[in-house]
């Protein structure tokens, strides 16, 4: 490819397929370079660094990942709500494994105006938020919550995507199993009123 026609948008999209080709941990500046057909000092104009690059990236992927739960939970709400964010995630984590991982790193200090200029984790964090208060949580119950689901879809579906499960029980239904199970956990969850001083 030529050089003319480089952009950040361009350089950011060839390093999502190649993250997901490849592997996030193996995404290189170099890489990226060698699919325009140009030299790694080409891209420093339009991004800093590799640790500017994974950080536009994962953004990027993260607002892909939400933009497909908030399309699947719109409209609903409790079971099917969780059940249709659920398989959203899972949906985006088989198909996107590099981009997922991505989203999963710690974005330098220096790099935080990316993140607000972006709004991805705000975005994620009012969908999340908002389909749990459906529940009628409340902080800290709902971090609590958040939590659980993270760790939940995360471990499960990198575990699937590492060939994890060997039993010759459906791997759908296990994950339907999981989601009812988070959804009993959910209705009758511990609530925990944050403590006050005085």
């Amino acid at each position: 490819m030529a050089r003319a026609g480089l952009t950040v948008e361009r350089i950011v999209a060839t390093a999502a397929e190649l993250a997901d080709e490849v592997g996030f941990d193996k995404l290189t500046l170099s890489a990226v370079a060698r699919h325009f057909g140009v030299k790694d000092a080409s891209l420093y104009s339009h991004v800093s660094s590799l640790g500017e690059l994974r950080a536009r990236l994962a953004l990027r992927a993260g607002e892909e990942m939400i933009d497909g739960i908030a399309a699947a939970v719109a409209g609903r709400a409790g079971k099917d709500a969780l059940a249709a964010f659920a398989g959203a995630y899972r949906e985006y984590v088989l198909a996107h494994p590099g981009r997922y991982a991505a989203t999963q790193m710690r974005i330098d200090d220096s790099l935080r105006p990316l993140v607000t200029e972006s709004g991805a984790l705000r975005r994620t964090a009012e969908i999340t938020y908002g389909m749990l208060r459906a529940y009628g949580l409340e902080e800290p119950d709902l971090t609590d919550a958040v939590r659980l689901l993270r760790s939940t879809f995360h471990g499960y579906c990198a575990l699937e995507a590492a060939g994890g499960f060997n039993d010759p029980r459906d791997v759908q239904a296990s994950w339907d199993k999981a989601v009812e199970a988070l959804h009993a956990a959910l209705t009758h969850w511990p609530r925990q009123k944050e403590k006050t001083d005085g």
